[in-house]
């Protein structure tokens, strides 16, 4: 059995996207629930806040100082979707940070591998922005801190959230020792990730999966075409950009997904970069799918 470490974000509770936003912190209370109904007692890791540096490496400065003026002043950020408040800074920063601390206890070999339930999500957070419900992009953080303090020479980020992760692509598109692999539902927000978008020396894929596929389409994808490109590519460390929102309950799209498929693309996956893997929350807004896939995702790794 793997040791896989748990990041659970207490801060993440403090983070408010405004009244009936499905980006809530109800979200951090239901995988909680679930893993106590699964009986699941794991290791914890410690979240630290991510340093100026660290944001730095992926976002502008005039980016990290906007989403601190607007989370601490109160003021409206421009997108309507990403809503901020004075909890959210604080929540912001130890997401990433808490990330990176995960990917540091499993190059130290405290873990073989970890999965991070933390929120504000991160994936559609680009240099100069912030969208989507995220304000900072947790995983590409924590690859750009791979990549410059850990030394590790090859990464590899599989996004399977429904919705395209467009601010890890623009992130890492020009960037060969970064693969980013992703599969989402076409047309869905926000509308990018074409296929032909394939990056410096063919290191970005976009799987389009149509309204209305299943598993069987999702798990295809996975092991006739994500997986031949990442052994090829031959990753030092994976991070998951780890959405539960193609579940079949899920609000905010058109995918059939169960809970328990989760648990098979991560069975799928488990071998890649000889097992270092970090898997970060990013979407799943049905809370009783998010739960249970979250807890089953978990065991998967576990194994």
């Amino acid at each position: 059995m793997a040791r896989t470490g748990f990041l659970y974000l207490n801060q993440g509770l403090a983070h408010d996207a405004g009244p009936h936003h499905p980006e809530s912190p109800e979200r951090l209370e239901a995988i909680a629930r679930a893993f106590e109904r699964a009986r699941l007692n794991p290791p914890l890791i410690s979240p630290q806040p991510a340093t100026h540096q660290d944001l730095a490496r992926v976002h502008s400065e005039e980016h990290i100082a906007l989403i601190e003026q607007t989370c601490k002043t109160g003021a409206v950020y421009p997108d309507p979707d990403t809503g901020m408040g004075a909890g959210s800074w604080d929540a912001a920063l130890h997401a990433a940070g808490g990330v990176i601390a995960a990917c540091r206890a499993v190059l130290k070999g405290e873990f073989d591998n970890a999965f991070c339930a933390v929120r504000p999500p991160g994936h559609h957070a680009e240099r100069e922005r912030a969208m989507g419900f995220c304000l900072f992009n947790n995983v590409a953080m924590a690859a750009r801190w791979l990549q410059r303090e850990a030394g590790v020479d090859k990464v590899a980020i599989l996004d399977w959230d429904v919705h395209h992760g467009n601010g890890t692509q623009q992130a890492f598109y020009e960037d060969a020792q970064v693969y980013v692999a992703g599969i989402h539902q076409h047309p869905l927000y926000p509308g990018t990730g074409d296929p032909a978008e394939r990056g410096a020396g063919q290191s970005n894929l976009n799987i389009r999966m149509p309204w209305g596929a299943g598993p069987r389409e999702w798990l295809a994808a996975i092991e006739s075409r994500i997986l031949p490109e990442l052994t090829r590519f031959a990753p030092d460390f994976l991070l998951i950009s780890c959405g539960f929102d193609a579940h079949r309950l899920d609000p905010l799209a058109a995918q059939e997904l169960e809970s328990d498929t989760f648990a098979q693309m991560t069975r799928s996956v488990r071998a890649v970069a000889g097992g270092r893997i970090v898997s970060v929350l990013e979407g799943g807004y049905h809370l009783a799918a998010l739960g249970e896939s979250a807890a089953l995702h978990f065991q998967a790794l576990q194994e």
